[in-house]
């Protein structure tokens, strides 16, 4: 048997100040502040906090020239405080504010939905083959002075795709798609191509984790085509916070990171943002261990007409639903009910017991901190021989720490579910309660989309653009809201990525100025610009005139 060895996508090192993201060196952690740019002293506190906690790069959202400008003051004061780390200047709509940037910080960050094209307006517009030509013209014209200023002060660039931004030049072609992200980065990857620059990290979001984890998977497909190694920035956007958020962005940085791919991350919570670190150092432990073992047994791919990029569930005689196996032990069950499969035994005499029972559910477990390979590999072993038997995937941690928990099996289920592997799955710890550890599997669930328990919230982390109180207005939302089981509510610091990454949000509730809110039923704005104080109430009546609201 094939001994299974764990790799790293090969990515070209991008050196970003002191830090270099890619190549063979480790992965890079960062944040974002929420503070205005204007605002030196406060943006310069939080960002120390951010390296405090043991963040390696901070970005800064940068309006305009003004806010780039200001970049310069915040260097002088970190340096001030002792606390070295790259500024990364975070530019929407604005080129002159890149210009200015890039002259004055070590990363610019740039999307291509809104750097050339206008901003996204929902509506369809029909381009020719030659007009769309003379925009990936304009694109080009607009871009290279930028790559220029760039290579003159050494400084990187960061093209970052939103799934709420992609421009209707885009859409026209191709959708509200993951092939239209992919399609929008490589624009912009090709002219860095043709005119030598190389010092570009790719990032490619969205809120919905298997949109993220697809487009990723796709955009790593198109530039190995075209022979392009540039390192790939993680995240999910508008992740929420607390237990949510943080599953939600484990399971998919995670299952992304469990597969090799990714040079550098970042946890977006709505929370304080040096609250995001630990979660991703904690995600980047976890990996670490299960991706350093490596084992006796082949790590198959995908049965023949599977989509590794979008992997479909496994066929099995519960294809119509997945589960999580609550309140029974599983060891038990599958004593009474159905078999279990030790993957410590042999592989070989455990497929031959499957083979004579295929009427029964198989429970999955296995020994280690690569658990998660192992039974991948198996269950994949299974489809390839013909076996259609219900898979349960089991797991007893013997993590104590409640946090460290969540963010494990998050990462754990999370890359399994999103493969196909699971019919079923049961959490066993020390020290949490069957009705904690049966919550996390809910919410690992509903974080895959393979089982919607409760309210989703889609939420920003907050940046220099939000004009409200973000974090206690999500909550304020989530407990008059939180009772609604299935729908979806988005929370949204500002227009920028707004109405575009809560397009599979329900209802939605945006910042539209200094203290003032749009709100949104889908992707149409039906209140527009009211005081925050009335917002809230008016989201619930129209959430109740659309008969989606019932009493708690």
């Amino acid at each position: 048997m094939t001994k299974f060895q764990w790799t790293r996508r090969v990515t070209s090192p991008v050196r970003v100040g002191d830090v270099t993201i890619g190549g063979d060196n480790p992965v890079v952690v960062q944040s974002m502040t929420t503070t205005s740019t204007n605002d030196t002293i406060g943006s310069a506190e939080q960002a120390r906090r951010i390296v405090e906690a043991g963040g390696e790069m901070v970005r800064l959202t940068t309006q305009g020239v003004r806010e780039a400008e200001n970049l310069s003051e915040i260097k002088r004061a970190l340096d001030s405080m002792s606390v070295k780390v790259p500024l990364v200047a975070d530019v929407h709509f604005n080129p002159r504010a890149a210009f200015a940037a890039a002259e004055r910080v070590e990363k610019v960050r740039i999307n291509p939905g809104n750097f050339v094209d206008p901003g996204r307006t929902f509506k369809k517009i029909e381009f020719t083959d030659e007009e769309y030509a003379d925009e990936i013209t304009k694109i080009e014209a607009a871009l290279v002075p930028l790559l220029d200023l760039c290579k003159e002060h050494h400084t990187a660039l960061r093209i970052g795709v939103n799934h709420g931004s992609l421009s209707d030049r885009i859409m026209s072609r191709y959708g509200d798609t993951p092939a239209g992200m992919v399609e929008s980065a490589m624009e912009f990857l090709r002219v860095c191509v043709r005119h030598c620059f190389s010092d570009v990290v790719i990032s490619i979001k969205a809120s919905n984790v298997l949109v993220m984890t697809e487009t990723v998977r796709r955009l790593v497909v198109a530039m190995d085509a075209e022979d392009m190694h540039f390192p790939l920035h993680l995240g999910v956007t508008e992740a929420g916070d607390g237990e949510d958020g943080r599953i939600k962005s484990a399971v998919g940085i995670g299952s992304l990171l469990m597969d090799g791919i990714g040079d550098t991350i970042r946890v977006s919570l709505s929370e304080e943002p040096e609250h995001e670190i630990p979660v991703a150092r904690e995600i980047l432990r976890h990996v670490g261990e299960a991706s350093s073992i490596s084992g006796d047994f082949v790590m198959n791919g995908y049965p023949d007409g599977t989509d590794a990029c979008m992997p479909s569930r496994r066929k099995s005689a519960w294809a119509g639903r997945v589960t999580q196996v609550i309140g029974l032990d599983p060891v038990d069950d599958a004593a009474k009910n159905g078999m279990w499969a030790d993957l410590n035994n042999d592989w070989d005499e455990e497929y031959k017991k499957i083979s004579e029972r295929p009427d029964v559910a198989v429970t999955v477990s296995a020994d280690g901190a690569d658990w998660a390979f192992k039974v991948k590999s198996f269950v994949n072993g299974m489809s390839s021989r013909g076996m259609e038997n219900p898979v349960i995937v089991a797991k007893f941690y013997d993590i104590v720490s409640a946090d460290e928990l969540r963010i494990a099996a998050a990462v754990d289920f999370g890359y399994l579910l999103l493969s196909g592997m699971a019919d079923g799955i049961f959490i066993g710890a020390p020290d949490m309660s069957r009705d904690e550890l049966n919550q996390l599997s809910l919410n690992i669930l509903q974080a895959t989309r393979n089982r919607i328990s409760k309210t989703e919230f889609i939420s920003c982390p907050g940046c220099g653009r939000t004009l409200y109180d973000l974090q206690s207005t999500l909550k304020e939302i989530k407990a008059a809201t939180s009772h609604l089981k299935g729908l979806k509510i988005g929370v949204m610091g500002c227009i920028v990525n707004g109405p575009g990454e809560m397009a599979d949000a329900d209802y939605g509730y945006v910042g539209a100025g200094p203290g003032h809110i749009s709100l949104y039923k889908g992707k149409t704005c039906v209140v527009k610009n009211i005081p925050a104080s009335e917002a809230l109430p008016r989201l619930i009546s129209i959430i109740k005139e659309n008969g989606d609201w019932v009493e708690p």
